[in-house]
């Protein structure tokens, strides 16, 4: 499968980084090298994005464990074990064999993220995913989290649906720092991190959410996957509680004159379950990176 499909050229060619693309999708593989294996197994979460093959909505779910819980079983293939809860709006989507994924295996306390994208198969563990595409990025918008504990007595809760966001998952939204965006195209999935201080990302309404898209790798995957399909899925993770915010819709990238490029989402489903994660993470280290938000 090619790196760039011709979305992302698109947008490549709309910035001018067409070359530094190139340059930088020459890392892009679909093995899973050694350290690539190594870093999986010692994580306790993975995020994983895909579209409902019956509503249409695209979805950004995490999927925790004990590290080990995802590892690989050949250099092309990762095994997740529990797959999504059952009332996960994505749990639909992977009961089908050979659904498109995007996963991403994020560290905060390493400040490493990797990407593998490919084709889900349900098992009787969980899940297995065959590889089209494993990568990793740098650490640049990641806040830093070094440690985390995890609390086995809190169930979670039912999860809580509506059509547009309250006041107080606005207010949510705003003190967020990381948020994870799942994309589609017609060949595969994607999910890719967003990061910045609290206010990077606005509610402009209940139905409305944008942001800054901050200079990256030049690669454009994301937002090349916009412009050929603007379905899109958000997650949103309180870091000290586990409850989640999961978000579906359609966002569209806007570019000014300047160079400046904002996506705003609108919104068409939510999703909030508190505690779902059994994850409690330490107060973050805000990256040196982060552009004021005001600005």
């Amino acid at each position: 499968m090619s790196v760039y499909h011709a979305g992302s050229r698109t947008v490549q060619d709309r910035v001018g980084v067409r070359g530094q693309a190139d340059h930088v999708g020459r890392a892009v593989g679909d093995t899973l090298k050694p350290v690539a294996a190594a870093f999986l197994e010692l994580q306790p979460l993975l995020v994983l994005g895909a579209a409902d093959p019956v509503g249409g909505g695209v979805w950004a779910s995490p999927v925790s464990g004990a590290p080990g819980f995802v590892r690989a079983t050949s250099p092309r293939r990762i095994s997740v074990a529990g797959g999504v809860a059952p009332a996960d709006p994505l749990a639909r989507a992977l009961t089908a064999e050979g659904v498109p994924v995007g996963t991403i295996a994020l560290d905060p306390r390493t400040r490493r993220r990797m990407r593998l994208n490919g084709r889900a198969r349900p098992t009787p563990r969980g899940l297995a995913i065959e590889a089209d595409q494993v990568f990793s990025n740098c650490p640049k918008y990641l806040q830093k989290r070094k440690s985390y504990e995890t609390v086995a007595d809190r169930a979670p809760g039912k999860p809580q649906r509506g059509d547009e966001l309250t006041v107080e998952q606005q207010e949510f939204v705003s003190r967020a720092d990381t948020f994870f965006l799942a994309t589609v195209h017609a060949d595969g999935a994607d999910v890719s991190h967003r990061g910045g201080n609290p206010g990077f990302v606005r509610a402009a309404s209940p139905r409305e959410l944008s942001w800054r898209d901050y200079p990256g790798n030049s690669m454009f995957l994301t937002l090349g996957n916009l412009a050929a399909d603007p379905r899109a899925g958000l997650l949103f993770l309180d870091w000290t509680t586990g409850t989640v915010l999961q978000l579906t819709g359609e966002a569209r990238t806007e570019f000014g004159a300047d160079g400046e490029r904002r996506v705003r989402f609108t919104v068409g489903e939510v999703v909030e379950t508190e505690a779902a994660v059994p994850l409690r993470w330490s107060a973050p280290e805000y990256s040196p990176a982060n552009p004021d938000p005001a600005g």
